[in-house]
């Protein structure tokens, strides 16, 4: 949408999920960069009367920076769809792929997307394990590394699924991959500056992501070049292959090898200060209001 100068845009945040707070300064962060802009916004805490809310406020335009399950799965975006409000970001179908940790495993397998070797599984299966550890058990529609643990053994998988099995049925269970940890964010199609991301403790959890000074990220990573461009290529693809809009980040390992293995797709980014989105952004010499105005251009 090129012409904004009139439009009344929404800023959708808070949410129900898990991620509540993390949704908020989100939230906080564009609304604050819109307003720099010289644009209208309203901040919108997304609750059970969110339609309500938005009949109410008649905005043209919905920026959404919801996190985890109830934004971040196809559900707001089916709302503002039926409502007929345009919005940022991906649409239902990305939206619920990338959120469902296991449908992306089968998408990215269907696309020849490397992806570690892993198992679904449920209250009843939980005792099937055909995989060697250590192991990621995860979740299988969590995000920002909520409820995931790394097991070595038996006992550490027992009480792995116990953790996950508290935010959801399903869970996913995949082979660890040790290497570099790298992200790519994808902008309307086109692969940012690849990080590198050092975490404070055994691996980028919640504390992580969301604390400063608990996680490093170098630009560029400590890998070959090709390695590199290789992971930018697999990160379009991915975008592409989950019918994405606007943005998206994928995370990666990078093995002992330089074998480039996909774990996860974000359709909705973090837009926080210690967010990876804005600093690839950052890196090709985009501030901000210029990310979040490039991204209200793609609706």
């Amino acid at each position: 949408m090129k012409n904004l100068k009139n439009k009344k845009i929404g800023v959708l945040c808070g949410g129900t999920s898990s991620e509540r707070e993390i949704s908020l300064k989100s939230g906080k962060a564009v609304f604050n960069a819109i307003k720099k802009l010289g644009l209208k916004a309203v901040f919108i805490d997304v609750d059970k009367n969110i339609a309500q809310k938005l009949s109410k406020e008649k905005i043209d335009i919905a920026y959404v920076t919801l996190h985890g399950p109830m934004g971040e799965d196809g559900t707001i975006q089916g709302m503002l769809e039926i409502m007929k409000i345009p919005y940022t970001g991906c649409g239902v179908f990305s939206s619920s792929a990338s959120m469902d940790k296991i449908i992306s495993k089968k998408m990215f397998e269907y696309a020849n997307i490397p992806t570690p070797k892993w198992l679904a599984v449920d209250k009843k299966t939980k005792n099937k394990m055909a995989l060697s550890y250590p192991v990621v058990v995860k979740p299988a529609t969590q995000g920002s590394a909520i409820g995931i643990s790394i097991a070595k053994n038996k006992n550490e998988y027992e009480k792995a699924l116990k953790l996950a099995f508290k935010y959801d049925d399903r869970v996913l269970v995949e082979k660890y991959v040790k290497g570099t940890e790298i992200t790519v964010s994808v902008l309307n199609g086109k692969a940012l500056p690849v990080i590198e991301i050092v975490p404070d403790g055994k691996f980028y959890d919640f504390k992580s992501k969301y604390t400063v000074g608990k996680s490093k990220h170098l630009i560029p990573p400590r890998l070959p070049k090709n390695i590199i461009l290789q992971t930018q290529k697999i990160g379009e693809k991915v975008f592409s292959e989950f019918l994405c809009k606007g943005t998206c980040r994928v995370d990666m390992i990078a093995d002992k090898n330089g074998k480039i293995w996909v774990l996860e797709t974000n359709t909705l980014p973090g837009m926080t200060e210690t967010s990876l989105f804005p600093d690839a952004a950052r890196a090709v010499g985009m501030s901000f209001e210029k990310l979040v105005l490039e991204i209200l251009k793609s609706v």
